[in-house]
């Protein structure tokens, strides 16, 4: 199954950006017992920081030496990875069309120094609280209802945060398209409850082969199901895919309405690129699609990748 963080129990993290240290250690003091407190000196240390540590809020000062607060604002807002991360502007300024102009970038709130503990420490706790509903709503919004694992809607944006890391940094991305043989004849034999369960065992049997905490399986729809493995080469990916294809072969829940065998089996198929800006994340898609249909057409209850279909014995 999919497992959420309980965003209740977990200690928020609060990023405070600022190039004067005594300001950063200021607010470091004011949060450190209840936050875990992470400090940037820099924008662009901010905007790494950001993408590395998915902080819950951001205190950013607006007036520092190279990329101003602004700009970080702008940029963070830009990126599909930080768009989400509320954003308080700290600064010495305290015009009015600062404030319209730091709002208009994306910004929560607006915080003018000298700060004042009491009123920091209350907006903050203001916005982390907001921060961790929307977790929650968010988190379940994400969810299959029925089998548990990721949705449709929550692969595709993984796989879109996937796409622009693989852009970035030129490191491979892989896909596995999965699906479970003979689903219609299952339901059509032992009925839509038992096709129910037989698709929640899947799904647990699929999730346990996936170990990293930024994979993601997804219910693509109906009875597929779908993996996105950033960081990872094609045979790695492979290897992956054939620990599936083993788990739910152990299951051995009966389907003696198969071609297969007399239990339930999966078809793999998996591909990989790296992400340029001439091609787009449908395409990866469309090529793991492409090496499913190559393992049906080899006889399923097999994993395809790079045209090969490999398939082992039955346990």
């Amino acid at each position: 199954m999919q497992h959420w963080p309980n965003v209740s129990q977990v200690k928020p993290k609060l990023l405070v950006v600022d190039d004067q240290r005594v300001n950063i250690m200021v607010l470091h003091e004011l949060f450190r017992e209840d936050c875990e407190v992470f400090m940037a000196m820099s924008g662009e240390q901010a905007l790494q920081l950001c993408r590395t540590v998915s902080p819950d809020v951001v205190l950013l000062d607006v007036c520092m030496d190279g990329l101003d607060g602004h700009e970080v604002c702008r940029r963070l807002k830009s990126d599909p990875q930080t768009k989400n991360i509320p954003i308080i502007f700290v600064t010495g300024r305290g015009a009015e069309e600062d404030e319209v102009r730091g709002l208009e970038l994306g910004a929560v709130d607006f915080i003018v120094k000298p700060i004042n503990p009491v009123i920091v420490r209350a907006r903050v706790n203001t916005h982390l609280t907001l921060k961790r509903q929307n977790d929650i709503l968010r988190s379940l919004a994400l969810l299959d209802g029925l089998t548990g694992v990721a949705n449709r809607r929550n692969f595709d944006e993984q796989l879109e945060r996937s796409w622009q890391q693989s852009l970035r940094e030129q490191t491979a991305l892989s896909v596995i398209m999965i699906d479970v043989d003979y689903f219609k004849r299952y339901n059509d034999h032992y009925g839509h409850q038992q096709g129910d369960r037989c698709l929640q065992a899947v799904a647990g049997a699929l999730e346990e082969a996936v170990n990293r905490p930024y994979d993601l399986l997804a219910r693509y729809g109906g009875e597929e199901f779908a993996c996105v493995l950033p960081n990872t080469l094609l045979e790695d990916a492979a290897l992956v895919a054939e620990r599936m294809r083993a788990n739910v072969q152990l299951l051995q829940l009966e389907h003696l309405n198969s071609d297969v065998g007399q239990s339930v089996t999966v078809s793999l198929g998996v591909a990989a690129m790296t992400a340029n800006h001439a091609t787009a994340p449908q395409t990866l898609i469309e090529e793991a699609d492409r090496r499913l249909y190559q393992a049906k057409q080899a006889g399923r209850a097999r994993v395809c990748f790079d045209n090969l279909a490999a398939s082992l014995p039955s346990e």
